[in-house]
Parts: C-alpha cells; structure tokens; sequence
C-alpha cells in the first residue's frame, strides 16, 4: 500500500540509520585490515588499494540514478534491495579466495551502498514536515559522528582479535536485523516517475566513471600516464565533456529528466550543494596528516591512532540533535556558518601545536573543535539542501547531493595524498619525494620526527582555506521555505514552475 502524509517517521529513520551506519563504517574499516589481506592474498600495494578503490567507485558513480530509482520504484523497495545486495557482497567478501574476487565482491557491495544511500535523505524529505527536518536530519550527522570513529576501531579489534575476514561477516547479522526493520518500519510512499530517461542514465555512468575514478586514482598514478595514450588527466577531462553533455540533455528533456534542473532553481538546494563539497573535502582529507603524525611521530598503534580522534566523533554525536533542533528554529547561515569557522579554527589550531614533542593531551582539545564543526555543518547543510524538495523529486535530489559529497570526498583524498608527498619532500628532502603513502604511518626514527611534523602541520593549514568556499556558500542560504505535499510537481516543468510561485509568494526572502 503506497502512503504519504502525516506518519510518525521515527521508527522508519531509526531502522534506516542502521544502514546508513554499516555503509559509513565499510568506508574506512578496510584500512585497518589492508596488511592482514596483502599477507593472506601475496597482493602487493597496487592490486590491494582496489579493496578500496572499488567499493568508493561503485558507491559514487550510479548514485545519480539510484536516487531517482527511488522516485520510480519507491524509496523503501529500493532501499530494501540495496540492503539486500549489501549483506549477500558482505558475506562474498569474507569467503573470497584471491584478492581479484575480493575485489569484485567490494564492488558489488559498494553497488548495494549506492542503492541504499539516498533513498535515506528522500524518505525524511517525504516522510517528515519541512519545519521538522533539522531533527530528522541531526540522526544521520549523529550516525556519521559515531561511523567515523567506529570503523577503523572495529577494524582494529577485529583484525587483532579474530581475522580480517571478520570486518566483513560482522555485516550479516547487522544486515539481517536492518532487512527486517526496514521491511516492518519505513512505509511504501507513493511513486511519482513514469518514464526514465536512458540516455541520461547511459550518460550519467560514463561521465561520473570517467570523473570519479580519475580523481580518485590521480595519486596513485601521480596524475601521468596509466596506460599507453590514457592519461589521469584525459580521464578527468573527457568525464567532464561526457558530463557536459548529460546536462546538455536533461535541460532539453521536457518530460521527466534523470536530474531535473529545475531544482537548483532553488537557492538553497544550489548552496547546500557548494557548501557540502569543501566540507566533505575537508574531513575526509584532514583525519590522514593526523593520523600519520600520531603513528609516524608519537607511536602511537592503529587503533590508539584511532582512538585520538574519539573527541571528534563523541563531541559531534553529541551536539547533533541539538543543533537539529537549532536548524529547525533558526536560520541555516547562522548554524553552518559557525561549524565552517570552528573547522578552519580546529584546523588552524593542531597546525600550530603539532610538533615532535606535543603531549597527547593537547591535541584533543582542537580534536574536540573539529567535532564541533562536523556537527554544526553535516546536518544542517543537509537539511537545507533537501528541506524545501518537492516530493516528486526527494530522490533525484537525495542521488545529485550524495553525488556532490562522495566527489567532494574523493577530491579531498587525492588532493591529501598530493599535498602530504609536497610537504614531506620539502622538509624531508632525504625521503625521495616524501616516501610512498604506505609508509607515512610507520614508526619514524627520532631524527626524522622534527621534519615530518612540520609536514603534516603544512598540510593542515593549506587544508585550513578550503572550509572557507563552504562558508561563503552557507552565508547565502536564504530563510527556508517549504511546499506542500499536495502540490507536489512530478515534471521537469511543474518543478520549475513551483519553485517559481513559491519565490514569488515569500517577498521578504532574496533572490538567488
């Protein structure tokens, strides 16, 4: 039975962030095991990095057409069937026998993630009032706080206590527990596409290939050659004409485009999108320069490396139903614009006490700040990019925002990488360019501890610039308004045409 309208939406989003948890954790959980699955396997640097690489890769690209999947088919059948392909991928990757099968298992299980992720944010536009979704919101920046600090933990324990397989089939029970939740608590909502635009789909996965694993292997490549004539650089180019002509082509489909542009006539839809890239960049980027500094520098293992960051997750966490409550009564600016000053500020911060003999106890401190900007900016940001959707569209607006942050993220890893090699050639011109990133981690000699902080304090106030395009953005989000579920446009041009009157009907709001 299809339903929308006045549900309690609790029970549904606590079910959800079970999944939204699991798809966090498997994003960074795999690190920790990397040596473990390179001894098992005899793999070598360049083949276990795919472990990785493809799980991100399937996650990223088709999230464009998963989300409006959800429009067509139903955000909770998709979901289900995502969660589904998830938990069967996770039990495949435990079994494996080789690292090329493990490899395949990672990307149909990053497929599954993909199907998932934003059927998630489209299930709290449809399902939750717009005066109410800051605290809808504030759930999944909780969940993302706690993932961060979990996964390498987890990682860690399991590895150590049972075997690396473990990270994997410790996925099942949870998966089975989330399948059962999800098929009991999130309702069927009502349907709204009735054609899919093909071409945009064909288009929409050539391009975002093409982007997404440019930018994503343009370090491991050093942004040269991959092959013969096949460059980093003309990956990242062509995806990019590719992607011209996917949006050349939804703005001249006058049906039901994969992406209706009409959307970003919305200003705040716009912003939270340009806001969330810089922030996804950053934290995604600044947690390596301090964890290589904690174990190359301090001595600290894995997991007490880990533990280091548990200020953030904790503070984060903590903070995100508060400031949910926060977003829903005051103006999105005042909300995300302070956590993007607490991320320069923490960033800024451990730059300057970073040093060969910097007590621990100093360090978390700014840690803490840096949780106070996850959970000023994550929420927040993602309410205001999806609090105003039309129904018709919570889906492909769900896939085109977890699109901007998983790039935003990817940018934010191969940039690190670049930025940290620079650094370290600079103030350790003895390490042949700075070393491989594999060996940032290791224990360092005394001698070179001095040198190698100085890089890693580098790299964090260069990180420090970028929170700053985010804050620019947040400060021009408008006052939030919303439209009624009644009036729910289901075409490219009745989209339009709403976001339309509803700007007309609140004057004292700018314009974009």
């Amino acid at each position: 039975m299809n339903r929308e309208g006045p549900l309690n939406p609790w029970p549904a989003l606590w079910a959800l962030v079970l999944g939204f948890f699991m798809i966090l954790v498997d994003s960074t959980i795999v690190s920790v095991a990397t040596p473990a699955i390179m001894a098992e396997h005899g793999a070598d640097v360049d083949s276990v990095v795919w472990v990785t690489s493809g799980y991100l890769l399937a996650y990223a690209v088709p999230l464009l057409i998963t989300g409006r999947l959800g429009d067509r088919f139903g955000p909770r059948r998709v979901y289900l069937a995502g969660l589904t392909v998830f938990t069967l991928a996770s039990l495949w990757c435990g079994l494996t026998g080789s690292i090329g099968e493990l490899v395949v298992a990672r990307v149909v299980q990053g497929l599954g993630a993909s199907l998932m992720s934003p059927q998630s944010s489209a299930i709290v536009t449809r399902m939750v009032p717009a005066e109410s979704r800051g605290r809808a919101m504030s759930l999944w920046g909780a969940t993302a706080g706690v993932a961060t600090l979990v996964g390498p933990i987890l990682g860690g324990v399991l590895v150590d206590g049972l075997d690396w397989e473990w990270i994997f089939f410790v996925n099942v029970p949870i998966g089975v527990v989330g399948l059962v939740l999800a098929a009991r608590l999130v309702p069927e909502l009502t349907t709204h596409v009735r054609r899919f635009d093909l071409p945009g789909v064909a288009l929409s996965a050539v391009g975002m290939f093409l982007l997404v694993f440019g930018i994503q292997e343009g370090q491991a490549y050093a942004w040269g050659t991959i092959t013969g004539p096949i460059s980093v650089w003309s990956l990242v180019i062509a995806g990019l004409v590719v992607m011209g002509g996917f949006l050349f082509r939804q703005a001249r489909n006058r049906g039901e485009p994969l992406v209706p542009l009409a959307l970003f006539r919305d200003r705040n839809f716009s912003l939270a999108n340009i806001a969330v890239t810089p922030v996804a960049f950053a934290v995604t980027a600044m947690q390596f320069p301090i964890i290589f500094y904690a174990q190359g520098v301090l001595g600290l293992s894995p997991t007490g490396s880990a533990l280091l960051l548990m200020p953030m997750a904790v503070v984060s966490g903590g903070l995100a139903p508060i400031v949910g409550r926060w977003t829903d009564r005051f103006h999105p600016s005042l909300i995300a614009g302070f956590g993007m000053v607490s991320l320069l500020a923490a960033l800024l911060w451990l730059a300057a006490i970073i040093g060969p003999d910097t007590p621990i106890w100093q360090l978390l401190l700014p840690v803490a700040l840096l949780g106070v900007g996850n959970g000023f900016t994550w929420g927040p940001i993602a309410t205001t990019a999806m609090r105003n959707l039309p129904p018709a569209s919570a889906g492909g607006g769900a896939g085109i925002y977890s699109t901007t942050r998983q790039i935003g993220a990817a940018l934010g890893s191969a940039a690190i990488a670049a930025l940290i090699g620079s650094r370290l050639a600079a103030n350790l011109p003895t390490a042949a360019g700075g070393g491989s990133p594999e060996t940032w981690g290791a224990r360092l000699p005394e001698a070179l501890h001095a040198g190698f902080a100085t890089a890693m304090a580098q790299s964090l106030v260069l990180l420090a610039a970028v929170p700053l395009i985010g804050l620019v953005a947040v400060l021009a989000f408008a006052r939030p308004r919303h439209l009624p579920l009644a009036a729910a446009p289901t075409t490219a041009t009745e989209v339009a045409r709403e976001s339309a009157m509803t700007m007309d009907q609140s004057p004292a709001l700018p314009r974009a």
